[in-house]
């Protein structure tokens, strides 16, 4: 058996299905759709038809896409049918925007017929404020995060710039093009390729390895054809390390 009731939110017409199968006393109520205003006579039907017999009804609202303030009246209706009746009523299966409303009102969203809505307002409204601040908290935590790294980055990052500015006589721009391009071609973090670059502008520094010396070298080309000329040097000086870095 089915039973609709269609009520419009924000402008936008909505339809509630309740379908119902009956096992062993059991009744397993099915709804689909809205769960908003006018919705009540939609379960209410449901629930009057509904065996004398009963000995159980699980409301399965998987099915459900919204729930509004007003929606809360048919949970409301099926816990009436439960203490009228005597019988064990469940809703279970809530997800999305529905679950999400049932939290912001201090419903249990595992099933909220179990402990009923919070009975005072104000703690409703704290525990809605005392998550919505712990997400800020968490969001300031990230950002800080991000900076600091950022912060123990840049050290490393500017004197790479310098290796190659002074390599290729590139402007603080295209060097920072040049580590850019070449952190991605070798799919290498940034502050890495550029403590490979600053390393190997040492007297005794170390080259790259191959992969990132292949990705300097193609990164370097691409930023010169963009129109950084690179020039030439010899003895043991930052362009020389610098060649040996990009290639």
């Amino acid at each position: 058996m089915t039973a609709a009731a269609r009520a419009p939110h924000d402008g936008r017409p909505g339809a509630l299905a309740v379908d119902t199968r009956t096992e062993d006393g059991r009744v397993l109520l099915t709804a689909r759709g809205e769960l908003v205003h006018g919705c009540t006579d939609a379960l209410g039907g449901a629930l009057a038809a509904l065996p004398a017999r009963t000995a159980r009804v699980d409301l399965d609202v998987a099915g459900v896409t919204f729930l509004d303030t007003a929606g809360l009246v048919a949970l409301d209706a099926l816990g009436d049918y439960g203490r009228r009746h005597a019988v064990p009523v469940r809703a279970t299966g809530w997800r999305g925007q529905p679950r999400r409303v049932l939290e912001l009102m201090g419903r249990d969203p595992v099933d909220p017929l179990r402990a009923g809505p919070l009975a005072d307002p104000a703690a409703r409204t704290a525990s809605a404020v005392a998550r919505e601040r712990d997400e800020q908290l968490d969001l300031l935590r990230l950002e800080n995060e991000q900076l600091r790294r950022a912060m123990d980055s840049r050290p490393v990052i500017d004197q790479a710039r310098g290796v190659l500015m002074a390599t290729h006589g590139c402007t603080p721009d295209q060097a920072w093009e040049m580590l850019r391009e070449a952190s991605q071609r070798s799919n290498t973090k940034l502050r890495q390729v550029a403590a490979a670059v600053t390393a190997s502008a040492a007297p005794d520094g170390a080259a790259p390895p191959e992969p990132l010396r292949s990705a300097l070298a193609a990164a370097v080309r691409l930023v010169s054809t963009a129109g950084c000329a690179p020039r030439g040097s010899c003895g043991r000086s930052p362009a020389r390390a610098g060649r040996r870095a990009a290639g």
